[in-house]
């Protein structure tokens, strides 16, 4: 499913060069939990915006469901992106504005699907993600935990193959945390493949597949079987 051989990105800071990634080979397959955890600046997040096609490496191949994304221009960029990944972050990107339900739907509206199948489609994951009595409410009315609710029904509104999730739980309470780990999980569980980048080994260390980074170079790489 993803194919990454020899993959290097590096940023000038000043004079500076930074190696933000080096020389990274990694191949995911579908449905895989992976976690990807290390210290601040260790390459995590730009793996992620490199798998999630927010970023070009500067030399190496990504290979997404046997497409060489390094030969798509931005639009097939964009179009990839938005068929096959979903993205969970840390401060959940949502547009003030938009009310919960309005949100969710914002990527179908921008896929041109027609309105009565975006309602539809809306509403069962408002049902699945028990988040249905507010859906009519601007994200300044939700907690921290409603508000990543919907930043996940927004990413699996087009039935993504996978979700790239930044620290997710980062600015939750431990309860509100352990509900958003498992509707992740159980999405998982239902063949999405899942990717969490955190820098908390708890939560890092439920993936079945843990990797760890270190000045932007992949130091490990280990497959756990969870208890059933």
């Amino acid at each position: 499913m993803i194919d990454v051989s020899g993959i290097n990105k590096t940023f000038i800071l000043g004079e500076s060069k930074v190696h933000a990634l080096d020389n990274i080979n990694l191949r995911i397959e579908q449905g895989e939990y992976l976690s990807v955890m290390g210290p601040s600046g260790s390459g995590k997040s730009t793996l992620m915006n490199m798998l999630g096609l927010l970023d070009r490496p500067d030399t190496g191949r990504y290979l997404l469901n046997g497409v060489d994304t390094g030969s798509l221009d931005e639009n097939e960029r964009a179009r990839l992106r938005r068929e096959q990944i979903g993205f969970v972050f840390q401060s959940y990107h949502l547009i003030p504005r938009l009310s919960a339900r309005e949100n969710i739907e914002m990527p179908l509206m921008l896929a041109g699907v027609p309105a009565k199948q975006r309602h539809a489609d809306v509403q069962v994951i408002l049902e699945k993600l028990g988040i249905a009595p507010r859906a009519h409410h601007l994200p300044n009315q939700l907690s921290g935990g409603e508000r990543q609710r919907v930043a996940i029904g927004r990413s699996i509104v087009m039935k993504p193959a996978i979700i790239l999730a930044d620290e997710p739980t980062g600015n939750l309470d431990s309860r509100s945390g352990g509900e958003v780990t498992e509707i992740l999980e159980n999405l998982n569980r239902e063949g999405i493949t899942l990717l969490v980048v955190t820098h908390d080994n708890t939560m890092g260390e439920r993936a079945t597949r843990r990797i760890r980074m270190a000045d932007g170079a992949i130091t490990g790489d280990q497959t756990h079987v969870r208890a059933a």
